[in-house]
């Protein structure tokens, strides 16, 4: 690949000019939305590189994004917030911003303590990934810098987020082990802990009443405390013949009590779970589960909180995204 691309050669290339080319990629009016497209493509293809500096400089922008995540989420589920922001890093770069990580402490977010490249400018905008207390939502809104919040939701309809179909991918799970035979199915997760545990509970409640059947509350088995901090599950004396967990890494961690109890998967009870991160292949055997389409959430996150701070846009609201069912060796029919 030739090094040091110009918009000049850019421009030869599509036979337009170096203003155009421009344009097109500072996303400014007068060029048409096909060509800009095609510019894009071919700056990406020729490997073409802005120079940000000289960039943020004339236009009063760092181009640089702050992604937030919690240290409680990254240390329970690493690989799937790990892809996150991978997916998040590779789309910025295309929207010719950066990604930086910053790991929140509990202890900062019990301070709201905000992070510091808030403090030293160095980012145009935040996007939150997981679920933070409302007082320090709050207060990172309160600072008016460009917010989307990804993968939870809060009662604040005035903020941006970015969110899978949690109820209908959980209801639609619950149909699933139905049509299976299955009607003495549990819910594994704690239903005060996150917006995401409690959208997948209302999916698989859902479906349970349109199936007549009543929801015991020795049904729920609760795998955290509100804070995220897993405990130990508590197995009912009379097995349910499924379990549906609330995400793929709580599904592995009950196979495993399961296990040890003498109890096998599916022969035994069916599990499913949520996500389709690498817990549900290293689970045994693989777990049928709900694939969140995290690629496409970390676009429409990019998306939102670029055209917040181009256009200085007020909130648009929530955006869901929905994943696939993944079928695989956990669940067992007993029609």
């Amino acid at each position: 690949m030739q090094n040091n691309i110009t918009m000049r050669d850019i421009a030869n290339r599509l036979g337009v000019s170096s203003v155009t080319v421009s344009k097109a990629l500072s996303d400014k009016e007068g060029v048409s939305d096909e060509l800009k497209q095609r510019i894009k493509e071919l700056a990406q293809e020729m490997g073409y590189r802005y120079n940000t500096t000289a960039r943020a400089m004339k236009e009063g922008y760092s181009y640089n994004i702050g992604v937030v995540i919690a240290d409680r989420y990254a240390s329970m589920t690493p690989s799937f917030y790990l892809q996150f922001y991978q997916f998040l890093a590779t789309t910025l770069e295309e929207e010719q911003y950066s990604g930086i990580l910053h790991m929140l402490s509990e202890e900062d977010e019990e301070g709201l303590v905000l992070p510091r490249i808030y403090h030293d400018r160095k980012v145009d905008g935040f996007i939150i990934l997981g679920q933070l207390s409302k007082a320090y939502i709050a207060a990172f809104n309160d600072t008016n810098i460009p917010l989307v919040f990804l993968d939870f939701y809060t009662d604040q309809t005035d903020l941006d987020y970015v969110i899978t179909d949690n109820f209908y991918g959980m209801y639609e799970m619950t149909n699933y082990l139905i049509s299976c035979g299955h009607r003495d199915i549990a819910f594994v997760g704690n239903v005060h802990s996150t917006s995401s545990i409690q959208d997948r509970f209302l999916g698989y409640y859902k479906s349970l009443l349109e199936h007549r059947i009543p929801l015991q509350q020795d049904s729920i088995i609760n795998d955290r405390d509100e804070k995220g901090k897993f405990i130990d599950f508590i197995i009912p004396d009379k097995l349910p013949t499924a379990f549906v967990c609330n995400c793929d890494q709580v599904a592995y961690m009950l196979i495993s009590t399961l296990r040890k109890q003498g109890i096998r998967v599916p022969d035994d009870c069916s599990v499913v779970g949520f996500d389709n991160d690498i817990y549900a292949t290293l689970a045994e055997p693989g777990l049928t589960t709900v694939e969140v389409n995290s690629k496409e959430m970390a676009k429409a996150a990019v998306n939102k909180i670029v055209n917040k701070i181009r256009t200085q846009a007020a909130s648009s609201g929530r955006v869901l995204v929905r994943g696939n069912m993944i079928y695989r060796q956990s669940v067992r029919s007993i029609l």
